[in-house]
């Protein structure tokens, strides 16, 4: 209730003044173009043109929160601001042009004349001092460190901005000093507590996925061996399910695959020094659509083997892709001449519910539980000595998990916690910056009625920036 009255004062200044505000368009369909002026003020670094104005501009509806409101065409009737009803479908103008890629100081400024964007290519330089700053890299450099793919919500925040940067916070670096003293112990830190496996919780929109994919960003430049799986949902869901008859669970082997593939999109080159340290045979299964293979059940690794081999047999042949996924488990615990590290997000997807009550048997039929597919049933314990990361998605239909897990240590869970209050008013800075909220409109109570109704949500922060 207390976000209505807000909405109607912020529609009728601007229809009384002649200007109006700004609301958040749908993704661009050329998200790949509007993106390439990104980081190009570390292009220009020591000054530059000032920004210049857009020309092309064009009209949107802003979105009812209560769910009833699309885009409209362009020759809708103005918004009437006032006293009455409770219509929220009013048209803002927002520029439709990529940003001016020119660097200007004067615009670039945080919170108490800080700056906003710092000058790095890396996420390692950062101390706590340095927090609540801007990291600014183009798509193709997103894409180039993590071909995996990227978070949902990052790509949001990137469309709706217009710009690839994402805010270094006091949590992530949190998160990454706990990892870094693992490996380097001479590395001083405030962390009273070093633990091997994570699980990031907290509220929706916190930011658990993005720092999960800064930490994976962290790690590579580092040189680490990261198995990063952005969608933990796509190994439980699509695809073909075979029961495997020698441990009795459930084989998918088109998902396998596609890890695999993902695997080596970027560990290819370190994969071809690893050799292999398991020579045993590799059990195989049904291939996708083809049956089983006549004449063998196992495939074996010759001697001299690089976990790039193992991968490729995997890609090659189909009967061989689960085992394989699983045989990589194991061979990535044995690495020692590389720090390794597994994040996996949406790790609540491979959990489900009614693994916590007594399974109900319809007929013949039955769920299958996360804990019965074979690769999931390999990679999603903790009680083991490698580093494992792992985040909840609370868009993915699990609902809500007890506090103890199986196969996950007691203390593993880690709360993130939404935006502070210090954070939220660099958000906000950003968000001018962006031309998400009019300069002339900006002001400390502003963005702080900004901050309290959205209780530091990061994504809904960002929807109510376009009214101020």
């Amino acid at each position: 209730m207390l976000l209505r009255p807000l909405l109607r004062r912020a529609a009728a200044a601007a229809s009384s003044g002649g200007t109006r505000a700004t609301a958040l368009p749908d993704p661009p369909a050329a998200l790949a173009s509007l993106l390439l002026a990104s980081r190009s003020y570390a292009k220009a670094k020591g000054g530059g043109k000032p920004a210049s104005s857009t020309s092309n501009r064009g009209k949107v509806r802003a979105k009812d929160p209560r769910g009833g409101a699309s885009a409209d065409d362009a020759d809708g009737d103005e918004f009437a601001g006032g006293g009455g009803g409770d219509d929220l479908d009013a048209e803002f103008e927002l520029p439709t042009d990529p940003l001016p890629p020119t660097y200007d100081p004067a615009l670039d400024v945080g919170p108490g004349g800080r700056p906003l964007f710092a000058f790095t290519d890396t996420f390692g330089s950062f101390a706590h001092r340095n927090a609540n700053v801007y990291v600014d890299f183009t798509l193709d450099q997103w894409n180039a460190m993590l071909p995996e793919g990227l978070p949902a919500g990052m790509m949001k925040e990137f469309q709706e901005t217009r710009r690839c940067a994402v805010m270094v916070r006091k949590s992530f670096l949190d998160l990454r000093d706990n990892f870094r003293r693992i490996v380097d112990p001479a590395v001083t830190t405030n962390l009273k507590d070093i633990k091997k496996q994570i699980v990031l919780d907290g509220p929706r929109s916190c930011g658990k996925s993005i720092a999960l994919a800064m930490l994976v960003h962290w790690a590579r430049t580092e040189g680490w061996l990261v198995f990063y799986v952005p969608q933990g949902k796509d190994w439980t869901h699509g695809g073909f399910f075979y029961r495997n008859t020698y441990s009795d669970l459930f084989d998918t082997p088109i998902q396998a695959a596609k890890i695999l593939q993902d695997f080596l999109k970027y560990n290819e080159t370190r994969l071809l020094q690893l050799p292999c340290q398991i020579f045993e045979p590799i059990p195989l299964g049904e291939g996708a659509g083809v049956g089983k293979m006549k004449g063998a059940d196992t495939v074996e690794m010759p001697e001299g083997s690089t976990l790039y081999d193992l991968i490729q047999t995997g890609i090659t042949h189909t009967h061989a892709s689960v085992g394989v996924v699983v045989r990589l488990r194991k061979e990535l615990s044995l690495v020692k001449d590389v720090p390794v590290l597994f994040a996996i997000d949406q790790y609540n997807s491979w959990f489900t519910f009614s693994e916590f009550q007594e399974p109900v048997t319809v007929r013949s039929c039955r769920p299958i539980h996360a804990k019965e597919l074979t690769m999931v049933n390999a990679y999603r314990s903790m009680l083991h000595n490698d580093m494992m990361v792992g985040a909840f998605s609370h868009s993915t239909a699990v609902g809500k998990l007890r506090q103890e897990l199986p196969d996950v240590p007691s203390d593993a869970r880690l709360m993130f916690p939404r935006y502070t209050l210090e954070e939220a008013e660099t958000v906000c800075y950003y968000y001018m910056r962006q031309k998400i909220i009019r300069r002339e409109s900006f002001s400390e109570e502003k963005w702080k009625k900004i901050y309290y109704l959205s209780n530091g949500n990061g994504s809904e922060m960002r929807w109510l920036a376009a009214f101020v």
